[in-house]
């Protein structure tokens, strides 16, 4: 990512808000869908550009692509996987990148090949990154003194409770356990 770059943050949990902040923090401006006008306008105020509600907006990769004035988005944080991935692509810029690190929508499903061959997209898939990928989050997230927003911090003993909360989509950041 670089300054005036286009990124897509999906809904408001703890990767996407964690990306948004980073996104902010490196000069990009962001776009970020959530199915809660309340959770958008929280991601507004941690520096979102541009808001839309995919519940109410089926083709939100069409309307994010507009939103950049018909460029596209650089990168796309794909948190829903192949369910969300033709609007990902819809709304990826020529050279983008959408880097899969989630799949709510499920592991089985269609890659729109022609659409992100047509815009020499690139689709990485991403677990939790190299050794040398945290030390430079760390020293990037120390720098800039980044604060991680946290929904709730739970015991080890409540872990059941804690991916229960996960699973209801309420929470807005990061759910912790207690260890």
């Amino acid at each position: 990512m670089k300054p005036g770059d286009w990124v897509l943050v999906q809904g408001s949990g703890g990767v996407s808000v964690f990306a948004l902040q980073f996104a902010r923090m490196m000069g990009c401006r962001v776009i970020a869908t959530s199915s809660s006008d309340a959770k958008l306008e929280r991601l507004k105020e941690l520096g979102a550009e541009h808001l839309i509600n995919y519940r109410e907006n089926s083709d939100w990769g069409t309307t994010a692509f507009e939103m950049t004035g018909g460029k596209g988005v650089d990168l796309v944080v794909e948190v829903g996987g192949p369910g969300n991935l033709p609007n990902s692509v819809n709304a990826l810029a020529v050279d983008g990148c959408i880097s899969l690190i989630g799949v709510l929508t499920g592991f089985a499903g269609e890659v729109p090949t022609a659409a992100l061959m047509t815009k020499n997209g690139q689709l990485s898939g991403i677990t939790v990154g190299s050794h040398s990928d945290q030390l430079a989050m760390s020293s990037a997230v120390e720098a800039h003194d980044l604060k991680p927003v946290i929904d709730c911090s739970m015991p080890l003993e409540a872990l059941g409770e804690a991916f229960r909360h996960q699973e209801s989509q309420k929470h807005f950041g990061k759910i912790c356990v207690e260890l």
